[in-house]
């Protein structure tokens, strides 16, 4: 009889373990069926992804060694440099705290949503207060009801931030809230605000809120270091950080030049940073914000304090205005990746949010689904799941070294505040987004909904209007903003006869033939607002140039079909086309196949948004 091993697990003991260089060899063999003749590195490479900020996200990832486990030690939750979590219990205890965004400035409606949110998962409210919300004031009628001792409130006043914090202090005394039951972030954010609206803003109120609140308010932060300003302009997720680095270094300047003490300072700061649809950079940018921070605090002495407190938000940026239902999708992936990375406050935007005021339904989803995944997917039991993950780790090791560089040279000019003042700032994110815009116009970075699998005949979801968000300083982008131009195009087009601009699909012999590029083709002209209109079937050119004429296009073909078709029919079959009244021929392929034969080529990795806006020309479709 076999006896086995204490740990009964030795099913594969009696096999050599596979080696790094094994594993290449095979990912050259697999490369070389493609046509690719690469050996060894060059072969792992090949499978590699490049990411913003020269990083770059490889195939595989093995346990490090030497110098770099040494220099991927994360320590323990609670213990610096706080990788795994600014507490030792992270949010396992009771789960992150459900922070709702309530926008509008009608205190009777924005009470109204704010109850409805408490009474249903809620566990925090996001109040925007003066000018662009409800008025200061206001703010003892948005809260009415509202259990102040049990609900944590953060304010969003830009330029109003102190009445609006000292609004709500009077509310909490009013109330008899006693002063270590509140709980609070004030939300004072003088460079967020210059960032957003490019007026400079005295910080001497928020130096005297933050020495009150370190006083009389335990539970009540002054300052917010708010990211989402960088992250909305276009910056990448080391720009993020690094600028919120910077942000929070010119805070405790401030402070402790304004009489307090270094730890002190340090408990005055919340952080907010926007978590994506790329769950693994979410996870690795919280990760690494937290390890910056515990560094900013042991260069000032106070190791011990710097346990980063974190509010993530998901991106306003990803968020799309045609087929909105997909932002819960994107939002359910970046809640998850936020609470996985270890955010203390979690806010989910309500899929219509780019629309307008989100309604009862939207909100009442984005609720839920930090519900779902905390008490149906149990997903704050565990506190870091993603550390010892060998790829988390290399990428939040690596994220910080990034946002470290950028960091000094933001110092080195002088800090954030001159970085802003001088363009700095603005011209590495316009830079960035530039860089990131021809990979969503090339379709590398795909739309869901917008530039891949769009639906023309979608009713549009109409919300009310929101209030003015602050502007002025530096822009906020959209990553569907090209798409969404050329789509208002084509409605315009469809309001003014009735129907929309529209292009003819010449799909050549079989459909084994023409099928996958005729469906490329097909969503590429629908990401435009253009109807494709299908051939049935192609099988000679006076066929096509019939079908081309009764399928009411705009004077555009396009031939779609294998390249070996292409070579036999594509000159026929434009020549007809032409005859029958398409002032443009394209061709779904490789350029220069059929070479002569058509006008123009679309084919993967091209240029869609310059594409479609030179169709949308030729058809006569204003801008």
């Amino acid at each position: 009889m076999t006896v086995l091993p204490d740990d009964g697990l030795s099913l594969a003991a009696e096999f050599p373990d596979a080696t790094h260089e094994q594993w290449q060899r095979l990912v050259e063999g697999v490369l070389r069926k493609s046509g690719k003749e690469v050996s060894g590195e060059a072969a792992e490479a090949a499978l590699s992804t490049t990411l913003e900020d020269g990083l770059t996200t490889r195939p595989l990832y093995t346990a490090p060694s030497g110098a770099d486990a040494d220099a991927r030690t994360t320590g323990f939750p609670g213990f610096a440099p706080f990788v795994r979590g600014g507490t030792p219990d992270g949010t396992s205890a009771s789960g992150w705290d459900v922070r709702q965004r309530i926008a509008g400035s009608d205190p009777v409606r924005v009470n109204e949503a704010a109850l409805a949110d408490l009474e249903n998962g809620t566990t925090s409210l996001w109040l925007t207060v003066g000018h662009h919300g409800v008025p200061v004031a206001e703010l003892g009628r948005a809260l009415d009801g509202v259990y102040l001792d049990l609900a944590p409130v953060t304010l969003d006043a830009g330029a109003e931030f102190a009445d609006a914090a000292r609004a709500l202090l009077a509310l909490y005394a009013e109330r008899g809230v006693a002063p270590a039951a509140a709980r609070a972030a004030l939300g004072a954010d003088p460079l967020g605000h210059e960032a957003r609206t490019g007026e400079a803003l005295d910080p001497a109120p928020a130096v005297e809120l933050a020495r009150e609140a370190a006083a009389s308010w335990p539970g009540v932060r002054a300052l917010t270091v708010d990211a989402l300003p960088y992250h909305e302009a276009g910056g990448s997720a080391a720009e993020e950080l690094g600028l919120s680095l910077a942000t929070g270094v010119a805070y405790l300047r401030t402070l402790t030049d304004g009489g307090l003490g270094t730890e002190a300072a340090l408990g005055q700061l919340e952080f907010r940073y926007a978590a994506t649809a790329d769950q693994f950079l979410t996870i690795a940018k919280l990760r690494a914000a937290r390890r910056l921070w515990a560094r900013v605090a042991e260069a000032c002495g106070a190791p011990e304090a710097g346990a980063q407190r974190q509010h993530a938000v998901t991106s306003p940026v990803m968020m799309t205005r045609r087929d909105p239902w997909v932002n819960m999708l994107r939002t359910t992936v970046a809640s998850m990746a936020a609470g996985v990375g270890g955010a203390d406050s979690v806010t989910v935007l309500p899929f219509d949010s780019e629309l307008g005021l989100p309604d009862a339904f939207a909100r009442r989803i984005a609720r839920n689904t930090s519900t779902i995944l905390l008490e149906e997917s149990h997903l704050a039991r565990v506190i870091d799941p993603a550390g010892g993950s060998y790829y988390v780790e290399q990428l939040t090791d690596e994220l910080a070294h990034a946002a470290w560089e950028f960091f000094q040279t933001v110092e080195r000019a002088g800090g954030l505040a001159a970085a802003l003042r001088s363009g700095l700032v603005a011209e590495r994110l316009a830079a960035t987004w530039a860089a990131r815009s021809k990979k969503l116009a090339t379709r590398r970075e795909p739309i869901t909904g917008v530039s891949e699998f769009p639906l023309l005949s979608e009713k549009p979801v109409v919300r009310e209007a929101a209030p003015a968000a602050p502007s002025g300083g530096l822009p906020r982008v959209r990553r569907d903003e090209a798409y969404e131009a050329l789509r208002a195009r084509g409605d315009a087009h469809l309001e003014s006869t009735g129907t929309r601009p529209r292009v003819f699909l010449a799909a050549l012999g079989p459909a084994a033939a023409h099928t996958a590029r005729a469906t490329f083709a097909s969503n590429l002209f629908q990401a435009g607002g253009i109807e494709p209109v299908h051939d049935p079937v192609s099988v000679d050119a006076a066929t096509a140039a019939a079908a081309y004429a009764a399928s009411g296009a705009d004077g555009v073909a396009v031939l779609c079909s294998s390249d070996a078709l292409y070579e036999e029919q594509a000159e026929a079959v434009a020549a007809a086309l032409r005859a029958a009244g398409a002032s443009t021929v394209f061709l779904a392929g490789r350029p220069g196949t059929a070479a002569g034969a058509v006008d123009e080529y679309v084919f993967a990795g091209c240029d869609a948004v310059a594409v479609l806006s030179s169709v949308l020309d030729r058809m006569g479709v204003s801008a």
